[in-house]
């Protein structure tokens, strides 16, 4: 794809992953709207970046979403790139029962429906520009799950499933749809879990994510594995029981 002269549009841009990817379309000439729920990490973002365009929305809201939409087509008309980034992750234990499930933020509705929505909002005037993309990141754990973080493990699966589909119905329009797969990534996704759990292993650097992705975006590599997810899209395939047992060699302990 063309990584200069875009307008861009990064859900949960404000920290992490997104705001590296910012950083770097910013750098090569792009403009760079970020949404975020936390008016807080947005204003922080735009003081680290003052080229950056900000707005607050909850992705896990319907009719937010909507706004957001409508934000960006009437402010920025020429907008023709959508990064699906917001995500979640939760710890939940299914033999805990209900509300184990229910007492958190739905990572089924800001990491699944959000995208499926943001992207039916956006792909009928992303078909009208002479170049657009979508591009959706989702993860290593969408390949060998990590079973203490089911659900988060399935949305990535579906978005995974999601993005190819999605590449077939767009190949005869303007529109080119992406995947970046990251592995464990230091970030707050987890919201302090793996302090918690002591998990001395934080994950690779977003700015590595971000370099790798744009490196990859320029040579339109459909599909960007980063990291050691290169190994293990292939190990995977070959002996997934293995790699299943290597992803959650930590914990297989508690649901033995």
């Amino acid at each position: 794809m063309k990584t200069t002269n875009n307008t861009v549009l990064i859900t949960g841009g404000a920290t992490g992953i997104g705001l590296e990817l910012a950083k770097a379309f910013i750098l090569q000439g792009n403009k760079v709207i970020v949404c975020g729920r936390r008016q807080e990490k947005l204003n922080a973002a735009k003081q680290t970046v003052p080229d950056l365009i900000i707005q607050q929305c909850d992705l896990s809201m319907q009719e937010q979403r909507r706004e957001l939409y409508q934000f960006c087509i009437k402010n920025y008309p020429g907008i023709n790139v959508l990064i699906n980034n917001a995500g979640m992750q939760r710890e939940i234990d299914f033999r805990k029962g209900e509300q184990h499930y229910l007492e958190g933020d739905s990572e089924v509705a800001i990491n699944l429906e959000a995208c499926f929505h943001l992207t039916a909002l956006f792909t009928p005037h992303f078909m009208k520009q002479s170049e657009a993309a979508i591009i959706n990141v989702t993860s290593g754990l969408g390949i060998t799950p990590l079973v203490i973080t089911p659900v988060y493990s399935a949305t990535k699966a579906a978005l995974h499933s999601f993005s190819i589909s999605l590449r077939k119905q767009l190949a005869a329009t303007p529109v080119k749809v992406f995947e970046i797969i990251p592995p464990i990534v230091g970030t707050d996704l987890d919201r302090g879990a793996r302090d918690k759990r002591g998990q001395a292993n934080k994950g690779i650097r977003p700015e590595q994510v971000a370099k790798e992705s744009m490196d990859a975006l320029a040579k339109d590599q459909w599909e960007i594995p980063i990291g050691i997810v290169k190994a293990l899209r292939i190990g995977s395939r070959i002996s997934p029981s293995f790699f299943l047992k290597v992803i959650n060699k930590k914990t297989s302990d508690i649901y033995q």
